[in-house]
């Protein structure tokens, strides 16, 4: 009698097998016999408590990728850990009254239950937390080796700061002008930062990026786009007239546009460049307009969408072509200190900003860059810069040379003069890793009135987070701590200070690929690095992966990774999101999806009976509740379902809809490999026959072999499952046949191993059914025979009179007479040509048989 497959009971006995085996172990190098390496990372999640569908979609397309390599041969390591600093877990403590530590251990344990319950073929020996002091601590000595190296070095800047979390924040954390978590809005400050020379390695970063084939080539683009680098001028702009006190050179200038220098019709400096901040000292007006600057965020993005300010210094400067002209020179909030030399020049004809803010302030707008077939004696730009290709003119010596070329004569132009030269510059800044905050890595140096900045001796590594701190009150726990930040200078002996400033989070997730291919063994590391398959979300496309890249480079240059490339990933693959529709409840209040019922097109309130509104298909989100819990799924239909559908429904970088339906026609399919296998009779089985009906169901099996194994190679998921369908399908159709038992039991032998990478519970279940040896876990990928897998026949449509009446299937090579009267041979053929004279017969080899009747 047949039986079900019962998930409750069959996943929770295989995953404690495969623990008490150790199975997922990576083997050390030497404990390898020269096995090739494969190093599998998803990004390591944040401990929040509660897994999500998304979690489930990304770490089992890595399972795929990894248990697929471990099953080709591979010593694989697959590891787990967690990125547990952050302001969730402080937040979590104003409001709770817990420790970000407790609460933090606490969602580890529960969210590694929940991994477990999936089935990964994680290498949990090597899992730590970045919280923890081990971590941190080889991570203060990494941030002491890049202080010494020159890496890091401290400064004032502008940063984003949160007037309640009382911490900076980075660009991207400032939404609309506020605090991502806080939502105050937030102000500019200027406060002394440690800061990352990412810089160092611009040119290298922009180089390297495009040699990574094995990326989205979209990542590369957002990061050669972030790192932005522009070739152009950099010139000075003499003052007319007496020179500010300090700035008797002039007014220093980069501009990647120097063909349109004739276009100038003003100068522009930062809100801080130092020539505002010196004039605002005797302007009161001046000084009121920096502050209503600093109100806007940082970040390019909130400068541009900002309203363009401006202030007239009553200063002018010498144009550099035009003898006798002048353009004044106005403080503007659009441009960055940060970027070139905090000054420009406005060319507002082929520059929208510099036209937007010309228009407003009344300043001249005279075209330099005339279109194709436009008449320079009427064209005119109006209120919307050109910035197209086209031929100068209104420009003097530039007249009627192309863009580039205008470039080049400028630039030559500039440097002949002595007033400047062509440079390189970079959009990207060093990265600023100073947050007030308790909850992160201590900066591991010491301030002394007579040494000043003193490293923390190596010694005395970690320095540990205090544990008795409160959140009774804003700003950083660390600071107001009655004896944690009082220590002796390690030089002089004198009372001296800690630092009190934690690093970003963004940190600890840059290295931590290395820390899981060893702790302390550089000759490990070489072995595993780069990771062979990294696996996360295009959220992370631009910051985490620059600064990972970057921190490779620093450790090697540091000399603790043997990376000559600085790439820390050789292969990426960004997934896409799980959504669900979203529903509302009549009060207008977000429903979940539990808390709905289906009844064909009505959707009502299950609680209630009263209509539901549906609305978009969206990201599963805990604001509008259209989240699926993973526990219940897995208690319902088991995990292997929960994988299977989440890799079958869509292409893996696109967005897949979670669907009830979709998800009970999972929970059947799981069932119909079972019952292949419930229906064989008990191993051992007979070799397969060599009959027709036998070799058929074989050649499906090796081709279907071999398409999985294609699919999986390319991340192509779905169409992986898509085979192992059709191959299931075939097998059923088997199934009732007479005299397939060993062609039956072969192919679910090779089914069961082309599974395992999606379903592991149930493909050992099968594997057990069927007599399998050891676990199929650690079995070897079926190997397809070649004599099986190439086609020796064709199918050829049969024409009468250029009409298709039937086919054939014959053999490649079979001679051209031989097809012929075979087509001939075909009944409903026969009754088309029967008593009819057959004037000519044409065979196109491998695709038609027409023949000709009068």
């Amino acid at each position: 009698m047949a039986t079900r497959y019962d998930p409750q009971s069959a996943e929770p006995r295989w995953r404690d097998a495969w623990a008490a085996a150790d199975l997922f172990r990576a083997k050390r190098p030497a404990d390898a016999a020269g096995a090739p390496k494969a190093y599998i990372l998803e990004m390591f999640p944040y401990p929040s408590g509660r897994l999500h569908m998304g979690h489930v979609r990304n770490y089992a397309m890595g399972d795929v990728v990894a248990r697929h390599r471990r099953a080709k041969g591979y010593n694989v390591l697959h590891p787990m850990g967690w990125d547990a600093f952050g302001m969730p877990a402080e937040n979590a403590a104003m409001e709770r009254g817990i420790h970000p530590g407790k609460w933090t251990y606490a969602n580890i344990d529960a969210m590694k239950a929940q991994f477990k319950k999936l089935g990964l073929s994680l290498d949990w020996s090597r899992e730590f937390a970045t919280c923890d002091p081990e971590y941190y601590g080889a991570q203060q000595a990494l941030f002491l080796k890049m202080l010494d190296k020159g890496l890091v070095y401290r400064k004032a800047s502008k940063v984003n700061w949160d007037p309640v979390d009382n911490t900076v924040l980075a660009n991207e954390q400032v939404i609309d002008g506020r605090g991502w978590r806080s939502g105050a809005i937030v102000e500019q400050r200027e406060l002394t930062q440690w800061f990352f020379r990412i810089t160092a390695y611009a040119d290298d970063l922009l180089t390297e990026v495009q040699k990574l084939e094995r990326w989205p080539e979209k990542v590369r683009t957002m990061q050669a786009n972030w790192i932005g680098k522009s070739e152009g001028l950099q010139l000075r702009f003499d003052f007319a007239g007496k020179a500010p006190a300090g700035f008797e050179s002039g007014i220093e200038v980069f501009t990647t546009r120097p063909d349109t220098l004739f276009g100038a019709s003003f100068v522009a400096i930062s809100p801080d460049h130092p020539l505002t901040i010196q004039m605002a000292e005797t302007s009161d007006a001046l000084k009121a307009f920096r502050a209503k600057c600093a109100q806007i965020g940082t970040s390019e993005e909130a400068i541009e969408k900002a309203e363009k300010l401006g202030f007239d210094t009553g200063l002018t400067v010498a144009h550099p072509f035009i003898e006798g002209a002048t353009l004044p020179v106005w403080a503007a909030n659009f441009v960055l200190m940060g970027y070139g030399t905090g000054a420009i020049f406005g060319c507002p004809a082929h520059d929208q900003r510099d036209i937007d803010f010309a228009r407003k302030f009344g300043l001249n707008v005279t075209p330099v860059v005339l279109p194709p077939d436009a008449d320079p004696e009427t064209f005119d730009v109006g209120d919307k810069a050109y910035t197209g290709p086209g031929r100068i003119f209104n420009s003097g010596f530039l007249d009627g040379l192309p863009v580039d070329e205008a470039k080049r004569q400028a630039i030559a132009r500039i440097e002949a003069a002595g007033h400047g030269q062509g440079t390189v510059n970079y959009r990207l800044r060093d990265w600023g890793v100073s947050r007030q905050r308790y909850w992160g890595c201590p900066i591991p140096v010491i301030h002394c009135e007579d040494c000043g900045i003193v490293p923390v001796p190596a010694a005395d590594l970690p320095v540990r987070l205090p544990d008795d701190v409160t959140f009774d009150q804003p700003g950083n726990p660390l600071e107001r701590h009655p004896t944690w930040k009082q220590v002796a200078c390690p030089t002089c002996n004198k009372p001296a200070r800690r630092e009190t400033d934690t690093l970003d989070t963004f940190v600890d997730s840059s290295w931590y690929y290395a820390r899981f291919a060893s702790s302390d063994d550089p000759a490990e590391r070489a072995y595993w690095l780069p990771v062979d398959q990294y696996v996360g979300g295009v959220e992370h496309a631009v910051l985490h992966l620059l600064y990972s890249r970057f921190f490779a480079r620093a450790m090697r240059d540091c000399g603790e990774l043997d990376l000559p490339s600085g790439e820390p990933f050789a292969g990426l693959f960004t997934q896409g999101m799980v959504t669900h529709e979203t529903y509302r409840a009549a009060g207008g209040t977000w429903l979940e999806p539990g808390a709905v019922t289906r009844d064909g097109a009505a959707v009502t309130e299950t609680a209630t009976g009263k209509p539901v509104e549906v609305g978009a298909i969206e990201k599963m989100s805990k604001s509008k509740k259209n989240t699926v819990d993973p526990d219940a799924i897995v208690a319902t239909y088991g995990a292997d379902v929960a994988r299977w559908f989440v890799l079958s429904d869509s292409p893996p970088e696109r967005d897949v809809e979670w669907t009830q339906a979709g998800v009970e026609g999972a929970g059947r399919f799981a069932q119909r490999i079972w019952s292949l296998a419930d229906s064989l009779p008990a191993a051992p089985y007979p070799a397969p026959g060599e009959d027709a009906a036998s070799l058929e169901l074989r050649r499906v099996s090796h081709r279907a072999v071999l398409n999985v194994d294609k699919a999986i190679d390319e991340f192509r998921f779905n169409s992986a499952i898509a085979a192992i369908h059709e191959w299931v399908n075939a097998l059923k159709k088997a199934e009732q046949a007479e005299g397939l038992t060993g062609a039956r039991a072969e192919a679910l032998s090779m089914l069961a191993r082309c599974v395992t990478p999606f379903m592991p519970h149930l493909a050992e279940s099968v594997w057990e059914r069927i007599g399998g040896e050891g676990f199929v876990s650690a079995a070897a990928w079926p190997e397809a025979d070649p004599a099986l897998t190439t086609d020796d026949s064709v199918t050829l449509a049969v024409q009468v009179n250029g009409k298709r009446r039937g086919e054939i299937t014959v053999a490649k090579d079979l001679g051209n007479d031989a097809v012929e009267a075979a087509a001939r041979a075909l009944p409903e053929v026969e009754a088309f040509i029967a008593g009819k004279d057959v004037k000519k017969t044409i065979v196109v080899p491998g695709r038609i048989v027409n023949i000709v009747v009068a």
